[in-house]
This record gives C-alpha cells, sequence and structure tokens, in this order.
C-alpha cells in the first residue's frame, strides 16, 4: 500500500515555510515556483493521475497563488494557456492526467510551439511500480509513449523518475520556455513523484532573477546596418509579429526618415492601420497596395524585422521580398535560416537595435540637440548605465500627433472596396469586418481563427487604434491570428486566455461555424469566468476554407456542408447571451456598450453571405489557380 502523504489543509501558505517540521508535496512545489513567477492560472482537465498537482493548486489558490481554470477540453487548455501568456506577457500553464488526458493537449502545445509561447505543459504517469503492467491509461515507455510523442513539440522534454530530480527540471524546463526561440516544454511526472514529500524549505531558485533578460546588441553589425539604410535610396519596412515592445520606436524611425511601413498579418495589430507611413499586410490574405511597395523597382532595401519568414508571412515565399535586397532583424538565429538569400542578418533585442539606430539618426539629422543632450548628462555627472537609457532615441522625440478623425484616411487599398459599405441581407463579410472595428471600444482585442475568419479580419479589420509612435507593452497588438499551425478552435480558447490575461476590456473571437462546432464548448469557461469575451461566429453552413479553396483550384466541391445550427440557441443553453445577425441592421442595433459591460460571455451567430469568396492574397490567388 502506498504512503500516506496527507499534509495539512493550510499547507501552501507563506507561514509555512517558517516551520521546516512540516512537508509539502512535489505539487506544491510546483505551485510555489509558479507563483515565484505571479503565475495566477493553471488551465486543464483534473484527472486521477494528476490530482496532487490539483490538491497543491487547491492550497495555493487558498494562499494566494495561482489556482486552477478547468476547461472543457486539453486542448481547449492549452490554446488558453498561450492565450494568457501572449497577453499577460507571463508563463503559460496547462497539465493533464495521463493518457488521453496528454494526447488531447498536443495540438493546443504544437500550436504554442509554432507561436513561439512561453508554456509550461505537465502530464501525469501512473505509478512507477507498475510501468510496463497494462495499468490504467498508462502513458509511459512501455505504454502509450507520450514522452515520445511532446519531443516533436517541445523545446524541452523530460521524465521526473524521482522527487530529488523535480525541482532542477522543474527550474530547467521553466528556463527553457523562456529562451529565444520561446515555446512550449513538457515535464512529465508519475503519481507517486507528485505527492512525494519535499522540504517545506522548498523553492529554492530565484526564478525571477534568473530569467531576467540582458540586451542583446551588437553595436558593429547595427552600425553596419545603419550604413545600409543611409546608402540606399528607398527602404521598405516589414513588421512581423516578433516586434511587440519595440514597436512605437521602429514606427519613429519610420516617421523619421518617412519610410513606407507593411506588416506580416500577425503583425498587423502592433500598428495602427491609419498610421501615415502604413500600406498594409503582406502575405497570406494581404493588400495589393503592401505587394506594390515591395515590389517596387525604386526599393533597394528591405527590413525584416521580428518575422520567422514563414510561408504566410512571405506570401508563399515570394521572391519579391526573398531576395538580396533583404535585411533580416531579429532577436531568434533559427530564423535566419529562411533567409540565406539577405545581405546582411541582424541578431539582437529589436528594441536595443532600433533604439541605437535612433541614437545614429539623431546624431546624423540633430548634431546640436545631441551636442546639447551631452553636455547636460555629463555636468549632472549621471553614470554610463542611466546616460545609455536616456539616449535621443529611446524617448519619444516627435511632436504629438493628432487623433485620426471618425473616418480616418487609409494608406492602402482594399479587394472589392465597395462591399466595404454594402448594405445587402446576408451580410457581406467585408462590412461585417468594417462595423467590429467600428463599434467595439478602442482597447479591444480582436483574434481570428484558422480559415475564412483569419482571411477576412487580416484583410478588412481596421482598428481604431490611436498610438503612432511610442513604447508600448509586449501585448500591446489590437489583433491576432494562429497561421504557423493554423488549428480550428484556436481563437475560441485563446480568447478565454486572453481575458484572463487582462480585466480592462473586451475580447472579441472571430470564429467559423466548423470551429465552434469543434471547440464550441470552452464558451462555458467564459460563462464560468465571467469573462466580457464576445464570439463572432460567420455562420454559413460550411467549411469556407475548404468550400473556396475548391473553387479557386478547380478542384471537386466535397466534403465542405455543415448542417444548419442556430448557435444562438447553443450559446443561450451554455449560459451566454446571443444575438442573430443577419444584416448591417441587426449588427448596428446591438447594445455594444451593454455587452461589453457585461460580466460574461456574448455570442453573436452572424449569417453572412456564403458566396464571397475570402481575400486570400495576391500571390496567394496565383498559387491556388496553379495548383
Amino acid at each position: 500500500m502506498d504512503r500516506d502523504t496527507r499534509i495539512p489543509e493550510n499547507l501552501g501558505n507563506d507561514d509555512d515555510a517558517e516551520n521546516p517540521r512540516i512537508e509539502c508535496e512535489g505539487g506544491d512545489l510546483i505551485t510555489r515556483y509558479l507563483k515565484q513567477l505571479d503565475v495566477e492560472y493553471v488551465f486543464g482537465i483534473p484527472g486521477g493521475a494528476i490530482e496532487p498537482l490539483y490538491n497543491a493548486l487547491a492550497r495555493s489558490g487558498r494562499g494566494g497563488g495561482p489556482r486552477a481554470i478547468v476547461a472543457r477540453h486539453e486542448t481547449g487548455a492549452a490554446f488558453m494557456a498561450g492565450g494568457y501568456a501572449s497577453e499577460a506577457g507571463k508563463l503559460g500553464v496547462v497539465c493533464t492526467t495521463t493518457g488521453p488526458g496528454a494526447t488531447n493537449a498536443i495540438t493546443g502545445v504544437a500550436s504554442a510551439y509554432q507561436n513561439e509561447t512561453p508554456m509550461l505543459v505537465i502530464t501525469a504517469q501512473t505509478l512507477l511500480k507498475n510501468f510496463g503492467k497494462g495499468a490504467f491509461q498508462e502513458s509511459s515507455c512501455t505504454g502509450i509513449n507520450t514522452l515520445g510523442m511532446y519531443q516533436h513539440c517541445t523545446r524541452y522534454n523530460s521524465f521526473v523518475s524521482h522527487i530529488d530530480q523535480l525541482e532542477h527540471k522543474l527550474v530547467t524546463a521553466i528556463m527553457t520556455a523562456n529562451q529565444s526561440p520561446s515555446g512550449p516544454v513538457h515535464l512529465s511526472i508519475p503519481l507517486d513523484i507528485l505527492r512525494s514529500p519535499v522540504p517545506a524549505e522548498c523553492a529554492s531558485f530565484d526564478l525571477p532573477s534568473l530569467l531576467r533578460q540582458s540586451v542583446l546588441l551588437d553595436h558593429s553589425t547595427v552600425d553596419e546596418l545603419f550604413h545600409w539604410i543611409s546608402k540606399a535610396r528607398q527602404v521598405v519596412l516589414l513588421v512581423g509579429a516578433g516586434c511587440g515592445e519595440a514597436i512605437g520606436t521602429i514606427l519613429e524611425f519610420a516617421l523619421l526618415l518617412n519610410l513606407p511601413v507593411i506588416a506580416t498579418p500577425r503583425g498587423k495589430g502592433l500598428i495602427s492601420p491609419y498610421h501615415p507611413q502604413f500600406r498594409g499586410v503582406f502575405g497570406f490574405a494581404g493588400h495589393q497596395s503592401a505587394y506594390d511597395t515591395v515590389a517596387d523597382p525604386a526599393v533597394d532595401l528591405i527590413l525584416g524585422v521580428g518575422t520567422a519568414l514563414h510561408e504566410w508571412d512571405s506570401s508563399g515565399w515570394d521572391k519579391a521580398i526573398l531576395n538580396h535586397k533583404l535585411i533580416h532583424i531579429d532577436a531568434t538565429e533559427e530564423h535566419f535560416t529562411r533567409s540565406p538569400m539577405a545581405s546582411l542578418h541582424v541578431r539582437g533585442t529589436i528594441l536595443a537595435v532600433f533604439q541605437h539606430l535612433l541614437t545614429l539618426l539623431y546624431e546624423r539629422k540633430f548634431p546640436s540637440l545631441v551636442r546639447l543632450w551631452r553636455q547636460k548628462e555629463k555636468s549632472a555627472g549621471k553614470d554610463k548605465a542611466k546616460t545609455a537609457s536616456k539616449q535621443p532615441g529611446h524617448e519619444h522625440h516627435l511632436p504629438h500627433l493628432p487623433d485620426p478623425p471618425d473616418h480616418p484616411a487609409r494608406h492602402f487599398r482594399l479587394d472589392e472596396e465597395s462591399k466595404y459599405l454594402d448594405d445587402s441581407t446576408p451580410i457581406k463579410p467585408q462590412r461585417l469586418m468594417r462595423e467590429l472595428a467600428r463599434l467595439f471600444p478602442l482597447n479591444t482585442r480582436f483574434l481570428s481563427d484558422t480559415g475564412n475568419s483569419s482571411a477576412w479580419a487580416i484583410h478588412y479589420l481596421h482598428t481604431f487604434d490611436r498610438s503612432i509612435s511610442g513604447q508600448r507593452s509586449r501585448s500591446a497588438g489590437a489583433y491576432n491570428s494562429s497561421l504557423e499551425f493554423s488549428s480550428m478552435g484556436w481563437a475560441i480558447g485563446t480568447a478565454v486566455g486572453v481575458a484572463m490575461g487582462r480585466r480592462d476590456g473586451p475580447v472579441v473571437g472571430i470564429v467559423g461555424d466548423g470551429a465552434v462546432l469543434m471547440s464550441g464548448q470552452e464558451i462555458t469557461v467564459a460563462v464560468a469566468e465571467e469573462l466580457t469575451v464576445i464570439f463572432v461566429v460567420l455562420n454559413d453552413a460550411a467549411l469556407g476554407m475548404v468550400k473556396h479553396g475548391q473553387q479557386l483550384a478547380g478542384a471537386e466541391q466535397i466534403a465542405f456542408a455543415l448542417p444548419a445550427v442556430d448557435f444562438c440557441a447553443m450559446a443561450k443553453a451554455m449560459g451566454a447571451d446571443a444575438h442573430t445577425i443577419a444584416s448591417p441592421e441587426d449588427l448596428l442595433a446591438l447594445d455594444i456598450e451593454a455587452i461589453c459591460k457585461r460580466r460574461g460571455p456574448t455570442l453573436l451567430d452572424v449569417h453572412i453571405d456564403p458566396e464571397e469568396l475570402p481575400p486570400i492574397g495576391v500571390r496567394m490567388k496565383a498559387l491556388a489557380k496553379n495548383g
């Protein structure tokens, strides 16, 4: 019989650490390290083999530490953890029981791997002594080998065979998750290890100190980059999703040099669509104006910043961007393997790179300002570290730009612009995207799911973001999608996780009817947690991207039809508020203010015109037609 390792109910409070006679379990060690990192939630579904960790989470929650959020499917739990990580800027954590619990989560973990989202995945194993005996839900190396499965979608993957390994492997995993490239890490822990005793004074590492990231900057390479920029006749900036905290500095640089800016599909949420330098999205579902900007023969330098240059970012590896004109700037060396043709690779912290470029630019354009600054700094006797943080280009020096008017000007073109204002019924997806951007408040986060949802949103959803330059946090993007692994249902779970990471504004998840039929049960998590999430369902009774992809490619029209579903009734049965939308008038009649104040989710069942072809991008259309 296994030894009884039950512990006092109050274990997990800070006072326990003062009494070394009280033992805690392996699960408590995990929650204490998560509390160090200010992680608030652990997403997952309980089960017998993972029960010790849930016991620890119960104790942790009572002591103000991380608490459990119960998903409805482990894939949804992983999506939620990823959304929380991207919004809160913290480690996403997901836990599962053994067997199918572990295998169910793999799709969400694979998405985090492709999106380079830091995530800790903890899966349980049966008792060590039962390995190889055909135990219930056994997933050891002698059963269904879940450790082997996770090997291919994690940055660190290890089995904890003894309680003395747990702390070292846990700290190693968390540090690896936050390295470059960041991503999910996995620990497989047997039931008896999770409930094994550890000293009450556990958690001997100071993880926040270990994870404090240093600035990576090669001054000589950035000086060479500045030389390239200085001698170029026409420079274009391509902004990717990795620009996060640096976007304000990048845009200030673009304004000073009057450089046109284009964005990758996932980078578009970092830039105001009404920025005077913005020329649209390049890549999947992009804009002709963006393609024309980069393909202009007058352009002799392309700065690709914070982009992995995968298929959708590069518009199907288009030579308009993948050529010798490219200079690739990124914090992750791995991304440079996709740009061997680039004339220069600049690896460094993107914010530091552009701060240094701005300093060089100010020295050239405003030498008197720089001399005055240096004199003041010298007279003040400030140390070098403080001086570096106050150099020109490290602050916002531009005059305040006016807020855009009610109908601000865009400096890029849309496909089928007339349908942006179409009043017909059923509502055109183009019109829907326009109104979503206009109706919801400025601090709304928009997410779009895989398929036509992302195509419509990338091309036509342009939020009224008024920020033109200046510093921003890493989670400042108004829009996001998951194009790399493209998991259906991603936006549903992710919207819940994003909402858990912020409580000061609504989250809008744009999803297809197929995605809701696949993962719609996660809406009940938003109900349980009283989250202001608005699920916009594009209801066309079809797997839209399959249907329209077959049309564009001249393939057989097969296997795309879905039954007519009343998603409004479905949502109400789950406890959410819901509305059916068929026309622009229905949409404009909604009380958006009340919806955004509601403590709980709302679903909009939007019956869109099913025959509208999605804007899959200039180059993508050509590729589809050519097979």
